[in-house]
Parts: structure tokens; C-alpha cells; sequence
């Protein structure tokens, strides 16, 4: 199992395990937070799930694909390390992943 924080706007910090292969967004609706609406469904249709990954580790995740790109391009307050929560594949390397939830998502 792998260990990722979330840290919601307001700085409440919810951690939850997630098995490999699950996204992120799904290790975040099964942990109960509710600003990521994840309205697609993880299809990359929306940006319902948009997400901050915390800066140290930015570099150590696969980056956006061209598609979810095109999505950030929608989101509110994107930042260099903006990501849709649904692109995020999770693997065992990920253990300790910390994910800043936006204010614009409450």
C-alpha cells in the first residue's frame, strides 16, 4: 500500500492508502474529499479534480500527457505543479506523495 497526503485548502491534512494502479483521484474520493468532484470520472474531460503536487515531488511522478495538459489550460489558479488527480497513476515509489487541494476546488 502507498501513503498519500492530501492537504485541503483550509489545511486540514487527510492521509489515505491507495493500492497500485488506483489514481489519485480515486484514492481521493474513497477518502471522503469532496473537492475533488471528479465529474468525468477520471475520463480527462473535466478539471473537477485538479490538483497541486507538493514541489519535492513534482519531478518524481510521470508528467501530464498532452490531453490532461490541454485541461489545465481550463482549471482555476493553475500552478507549475497543477495536475489532474485522474492522471495520476499510483505506484509503490510514490509512498509519502503529498497533494495540495486548490481553494478554487471548495
Amino acid at each position: 500500500m502507498t501513503r498519500i497526503t492530501f492537504i485541503e485548502a483550509d489545511g486540514t491534512t487527510i492521509e489515505a492508502m491507495a493500492k497500485p494502479g488506483m489514481s489519485v483521484m480515486q484514492v481521493a474520493v474513497n477518502a471522503g474529499i469532496a473537492a475533488i468532484a471528479a465529474e468525468c470520472g477520471g475520463a480527462c474531460a473535466c478539471g473537477t479534480c485538479h490538483c497541486y503536487v507538493a514541489e519535492d515531488w513534482a519531478d518524481k511522478i510521470t508528467p501530464a500527457g498532452e490531453d490532461e495538459a490541454d485541461m489545465l489550460d481550463f482549471v482555476i489558479d493553475p500552478t507549475a505543479t497543477s495536475r489532474l488527480s485522474c492522471q495520476i497513476a499510483v505506484t509503490p515509489e510514490m509512498d509519502g506523495l503529498v497533494i495540495h487541494i486548490p481553494s478554487s476546488q471548495t
